[in-house]
């Protein structure tokens, strides 16, 4: 019992050192990223009742504007374990609603299939989770949800980190495509 609870203690201090430089990027993408995906939601796609705005973005936001380097932020897991995730999601919802299960069962899933797909992105999970348990709008969607907000607005994202965390000489994003 004594060595299971001392795994919890984690035993070692974080390595990485932020500058001001790292936070202001890291505020310039994400406030272009998610400001462009809310200015087309509010001014082209609202009419249409459509958004590409979704909370798991803000966790991608996070991510690809913040944590760069990490292999959960590059681009092949942004928009793969998006799209997985979001497919598996309005899938759930097709086949058990709105419902406890329905919900376990979209994350659950989503996280085994990014898992095997090589397309890990912790936001996924709540995007497979939105898909459920998410707006009569979301849900009136249907598969369309893959596509608009979460397709399209993943791409944008990705479009806005590889062009802002590309501005800065000490940043290099992706690290890899595949």
């Amino acid at each position: 019992m004594k060595n299971y609870l001392q795994k919890m203690s984690g035993g070692r201090k974080s390595g990485s050192t932020i500058t001001l430089a790292d936070v202001w990027w890291s505020f310039l993408g994400s406030v272009i990223g998610i400001g462009l995906c809310a200015f087309i939601s509010s001014y082209y796609l609202k009419a249409l009742d459509l958004t590409l705005i979704i909370g798991s973005f803000g966790a991608s936001a996070v991510l690809i504007y913040g944590a760069i380097n990490s292999p959960l932020a590059q681009p092949r897991n942004l928009v793969g374990g998006h799209l997985v995730s979001s497919l598996i999601g309005v899938l759930c919802f097709k086949f058990f609603g709105n419902t406890w299960l329905g919900a376990a069962l979209a994350v659950s899933l989503a996280i085994s299939v990014m898992l095997m797909t090589g397309t890990l992105h912790p936001p996924g999970g709540a995007t497979a989770l939105i898909a459920v348990i998410g707006s009569p709008t979301i849900h009136n969607l249907g598969f369309m949800y893959i596509i608009i907000p979460v397709g399209l607005g993943a791409t944008l994202l990705l479009f806005v980190a590889l062009i802002v965390n590309n501005l800065s000489s000490t940043r290099k994003y992706p690290l890899y495509w595949s």
